[in-house]
């Protein structure tokens, strides 16, 4: 069953969308209809409920970062896609990398560009922390929430840890 609950957030509002208590839609906004549609999930955002995941992102607003970290996420994708997403799930809070150091990482460092296309696609956000991936000086490049939110997210990461 897919359900969805928009929740209010400091950095506005946040939907979250669950199929059988996994994540597998995430992000800013408050509509469930357009995150399914940019998270190319057939079948739509599903019912409104409350979604496992809340506490997490509650827990994670109230200073414990790990929270959401705690959370199976569901995203399909392609393997390299995939493992940038493992990746980024394992940069702590409170730090920061690169798109190269990513792909260098992953033993692919001519793939930045690639890296940074399955940041941009990540249809989980918070839960696969895109926001902790800058460009290569460390500007805060390209976040699909808005720069405003990475930085607040990395902000209250850097006070918090």
């Amino acid at each position: 069953m897919r359900l969805h609950d928009t929740l209010a957030t400091p950095d506005g509002p946040f939907v979250v969308i669950e199929e059988d208590g996994l994540v597998v839609a995430a992000g800013w906004t408050d509509d469930p209809a357009a995150l399914a549609a940019r998270s190319r999930l057939s079948g739509g955002q599903g019912s409104r409920g409350v979604v496992r995941a809340a506490d997490a992102v509650a827990g994670y607003y109230d200073g414990d970062t790990q929270a959401v970290s705690r959370v199976v996420v569901a995203t399909p994708g392609t393997a390299f896609r995939a493992r940038v997403w493992e990746a980024l799930r394992a940069i702590p809070a409170g730090e920061t990398r690169t798109y190269g150091q990513v792909a260098a990482a992953l033993g692919s460092p001519g793939a930045s560009r690639a890296v940074g296309a399955a940041c941009g696609a990540n249809p989980v956000a918070l839960f696969v922390p895109c926001h902790r991936v800058t460009g290569a000086s460390g500007a805060l490049t390209g976040f699909a929430w808005g720069v405003a939110v990475k930085r607040s997210l990395l902000a209250r990461e850097a006070s918090r840890g």
